[in-house]
């Protein structure tokens, strides 16, 4: 089993700096070169670059939650989740076919648990977290 990990380019897991400029803010984001790779391939099936679509992740973050806590974690976690999509057939495996062009809706219908969107529980406890750390 673990020769399928082990296996691994160790250039996939050396980590990288990337600064990108949020709104006039510089700031550093590491991530591992595997994640980078990942995330370039987003970017380019929407015609950016990946400095662009960080830039609007972070923006639909906030705007969506109103904070943004880890966004190296959201990162990584949105490569993530794109490639599972992309192996359970919910995106389209051909890079030709922009993700913005996709129904999110049906792209989303019946995740696994814990996939979607935050449970009204989740959301009062991520929102009393938010309050005690703000108090």
């Amino acid at each position: 089993m673990c020769e399928i990990f082990i296996s691994a380019d160790p250039q996939s897991y050396d980590a990288r700096t990337r600064s990108v400029r949020l709104h006039g803010v510089v700031t550093s984001i590491r991530l591992e070169n595997l994640f980078w790779q990942v995330l370039e391939e987003i970017a380019q099936r929407d015609g950016m670059v990946v400095v662009q679509l960080i830039e609007r992740l972070y923006d639909e973050l906030v705007a969506a939650r109103g904070e943004v806590g880890n966004f190296a974690s959201f990162l990584r976690v949105s490569a993530l989740r794109y490639e599972a999509m992309v192996a359970q057939g919910r995106i389209p495996a051909d890079t030709s076919v922009a993700i913005r062009s996709l129904d999110a809706k049906a792209v989303l219908h019946a995740l696994p648990q814990g996939w979607g969107p935050a449970s009204p529980e989740n959301r009062v406890r991520t929102l009393q977290g938010a309050v005690r750390r703000h108090a």
